[in-house]
């Protein structure tokens, strides 16, 4: 089994900005190899299949590195990316399972190990894909299993200094690790990292799957423009559970209510994707409407890429509504053809009456 890949500082920027929202699902930090993310790596693709709050602490505490999102157990998410001249420069992958490896990992500690190593990397470049200047997402985390050293204590941009980054898979002390090492090419910078991982039979990730769903009720796109983040932050602090009616005809109606107000928020002219049996049913019918009754901890947990990633790296959203099963919300990335984050949302079940405004 090997697997080896170079990346330049834009796909080390890139693999953060997509692991940062979901690392925040998923807790964990506290040396648990097993904290509820699995990925599966193939020649022409790279997924991440993360379950939420999976890598909390058994008596309820968040871990100390890296705890998941209050409300984010049940969540399921799902990502997608292209392997070349996508998410990797270049890279080689070898087994005897058809050339693909399966392993869990602590994605808060990938996160961290690519954090730091964006920051050893340098504050100069800027734009979505260059280096941040200052300090970047829990940066100041303690990597486990980590070095650093660098002569002369220069800072390094990759504007001036060619940088090579390899993520590998190696044994560190007897162990099985996903490695990350970070080089330039005068040799003044040397960067390494080791994150523990644990081996899986490649017909496993069978059980790391996203959910089957029926075909949803209620599909509409949302631009970058009208995020629904800062809308569910304020209507979680008036109640637990946020109502969302949707429409096919470009409508989505947030609503909260308790014994002292009422208030909705109103989304019009979204983009409804149609696909054939959405057509039909339209065809048929009214225009399709839906109803979910969601935890609104679960919808916030489930948005926090909209703080996480940059606007630049996202290309559009899709709601999906399936009545009294599950709201799902699906991240385009950019460009488009690079992959996608998926993430199922279960809702509770309520009655006809309770969908009626």
């Amino acid at each position: 089994m090997r697997f080896k890949s170079k990346l330049a500082t834009e796909h080390v920027q890139l693999m953060h900005n997509v692991i940062v929202p979901i690392s925040r699902l998923t807790g964990g930090g506290g040396g648990s190899i097993g904290s509820g993310t699995t990925i599966y790596l193939d020649p022409e693709n790279l997924r991440i299949s993360s379950r939420g709050g999976a890598g909390s602490r058994v008596d309820g505490g968040a871990s100390q590195l890296g705890g998941a999102e209050q409300g984010a157990e049940g969540i399921a998410c799902f990502a997608e990316l292209i392997a070349m001249n996508g998410i990797f420069l270049e890279h080689k992958i070898e087994s005897i399972a058809n050339n693909v490896i399966v392993f869990d990992v602590d994605l808060v500690q990938l996160r961290t190990a690519l954090a730091a190593t964006l920051q050893s990397l340098g504050g100069g470049g800027g734009g979505d894909g260059g280096i941040r200047s200052g300090p970047l997402h829990n940066s100041g985390e303690d990597a486990r299993n980590s070095s650093f050293s660098s002569r002369n204590n220069t800072s390094y941009s990759s504007s001036s200094t060619p940088i090579l980054v390899v993520m590998k898979l190696a044994k560190r002390g007897g162990l099985p690790c996903l490695c990350l090492d970070a080089s330039c090419a005068n040799g003044t910078l040397d960067v390494h990292h080791a994150i523990p991982v644990r081996i899986l039979r490649a017909e496993e990730w069978q059980h790391h799957l996203p959910p089957l769903v029926n075909a949803p009720d209620v599909q509409l796109e949302f631009q970058l423009d009208r995020p629904l983040k800062a809308v569910i932050e304020r209507l979680k602090c008036i109640s637990p559970h946020i109502y969302v009616d949707g429409s096919m005809a470009g409508e989505l109606v947030l609503r909260v209510e308790n014994d002292a107000v009422s208030i909705r928020t109103f989304y019009d002219k979204l983009i409804p994707r149609i696909d054939d049996q959405s057509e039909q049913m339209q065809q048929s019918q009214e225009t399709p409407r839906c109803t979910l009754k969601v935890d609104s901890k679960k919808l916030l947990a489930s948005l926090q890429w909209q703080s996480a990633m940059s606007r630049g790296s996202v290309s559009s959203y899709i709601v999906c509504m399936i009545e009294n099963e599950m709201m799902v919300v699906h991240v385009v990335l950019n460009p488009e053809d690079l992959g996608f984050i998926t993430y199922y949302i279960p809702v509770h079940y309520i009655s006809h009456d309770d969908m009626v405004d």
